[in-house]
């Protein structure tokens, strides 16, 4: 986990991150569950912004983390599926970097409007896997990785229904924004790693070493208003 949580992290470190996370956070209300919010960053400034913020994840590892980072923040061992809430207990369902990695993320955001408050917003966000955008000497062998990556997940092509999935669900007022994430520098070089090494790997770190690196990513961003 030290490898993946280090990954997550540096992620989360970035400015855009930040950025992106701030823009989550409107409007979802003073009670809000964050799912799989693995080391609890996003429980820990919503609480600090001054909701009852719960963060839920399925890896009790990653909430020990979690609470060792924000000791008097509350946690849940649970299932995207069937979180330990009441109906309409909460004003804001917050998901991040999650429906992805789910068998089943219809059942998630149907689980999101059962505990959801009327007039509650749902907020999710993550990336399409299957849309890396880096400059290489060998294209094709960048969407053979590429591919290659997403077909490791459940779905990785979620992203690009967040808003169908939010209008199945008797959400409204759904509204979809892409943030585009880009790196030149070699500080992406260990995401890189996850989908290939080698030549090609090696390729891009002399890129990154010539000032000639170029990756983008764009994260998608969903949210809607649950009604009766």
């Amino acid at each position: 986990m030290s490898t993946m949580l280090t990954l997550l992290d540096a992620f989360d470190d970035l400015p855009q991150s930040r950025k992106l996370r701030e823009r989550s956070y409107e409007a979802l209300g003073d009670t809000v569950v964050d799912v799989g919010c693995g080391a609890g960053r996003a429980v820990g400034e919503l609480a600090a912004r001054g909701a009852r913020a719960i963060g839920v994840d399925l890896d009790p590892a990653m909430l020990e983390v979690a609470a060792e980072r924000w000791p008097t923040a509350e946690f849940h061992v649970a299932d995207a599926t069937d979180l330990p809430l009441e109906d309409g207990s909460v004003t804001g369902y917050r998901a991040d970097k999650l429906l992805h990695a789910l068998a089943e993320p219809e059942r998630a955001v149907a689980e999101a409007r059962r505990v959801l408050a009327v007039n509650g917003r749902a907020v999710l966000l993550g990336q399409d896997w299957d849309t890396f955008l880096i400059d290489s000497d060998d294209p094709e062998l960048v969407r053979t990785l590429v591919h290659a990556r997403a077909d490791r997940l459940p779905h990785p092509r979620v992203a690009r229904r967040y808003r169908n999935l939010l209008l199945d669900h008797g959400f409204t007022d759904v509204t979809v924004e892409v943030h585009t994430f880009v790196w030149t520098d070699p500080a992406i070089l260990p995401l890189l790693a996850n989908l290939g090494e080698g030549p090609w790997l090696d390729e891009q770190a002399e890129r990154g070493r010539d000032d000639r690196l170029f990756v983008a990513l764009p994260i998608f961003l969903a949210s809607g208003t649950r009604l009766p």
